[in-house]
């Protein structure tokens, strides 16, 4: 898988935290859409390398590697910075999702560089790559409720109301990762954000009588 000669190479990274316990909690959104690629291109096979779980897959005869790591969220950079360079990925071939509470439940938004936003995870890999110059997809997962803290709520499990806008934005999220590969990255971001603007205009939108 080291080869670029053959072609270029992308590496899809989504965050989470490894272990049982956090599997379906908000915190591993990023999972949930590398796990939804790997099973779309039925991938059944995945090598531990640096820190992380990495499968293949081919997107239009591109090589895309599938990375999640296991170095809980925090560390998240221990484990993209060396693969990155192992493999020579470019920044602009690198792509990161993960969970965001500043965006609500249901909303997708993509970037094609700029701050980790405090985001922990997205923090690690800027500052191991020196370098913030790569396209990354941002689930909401909205912002605790009252009483809540931080970490409790990001580890916790979506509602029951929630689970279907979840199933949503990870199909979204999956989709524009595919996409991206091959089409320009603005008009990619350009069709999932007006998507997602006109759904959450039609969900506040009154009912016809």
């Amino acid at each position: 898988m080291k080869e670029r000669e053959d072609g270029f190479m992308k590496m899809i990274v989504g965050l989470g935290n490894p272990g049982r316990e956090y599997v379906n909690t908000r915190h591993n959104a990023g999972f949930w859409v590398i796990e939804a690629l790997a099973e779309k291109h039925g991938v059944t096979q995945w090598k531990d390398q640096y820190n992380a779980s990495i499968g293949e897959i081919r997107v239009g005869g591109e090589k895309v590697l599938l990375v999640l790591p296991q170095t809980y969220m925090n560390l998240s950079g221990d484990a993209v910075q060396p693969l990155a360079h192992y493999y020579k990925i470019l920044p602009e071939d690198l792509l990161v999702i993960y969970d965001d509470m500043d965006l609500p439940v249901g909303e997708v938004r993509i970037r094609k560089d700029g701050s980790s936003g405090g985001q922990k995870g997205m923090t690690s890999i800027i500052l191991r790559l020196n370098e913030d110059g790569f396209p990354r997809i941002r689930l909401g997962i909205g912002r605790p409720p009252n009483g809540w803290k931080v970490p409790d709520y990001v580890l916790s499990r979506p509602s029951e109301e929630e689970v279907p806008l979840f199933k949503e934005v990870i199909a979204l999220a999956a989709e524009a990762a595919e996409r991206q590969i091959s089409e320009e990255l603005s008009n990619v971001m350009n069709d999932i954000h007006r998507r997602c603007k006109k759904k959450k205009e039609k969900k506040e939108s009154p009912t016809d009588e």
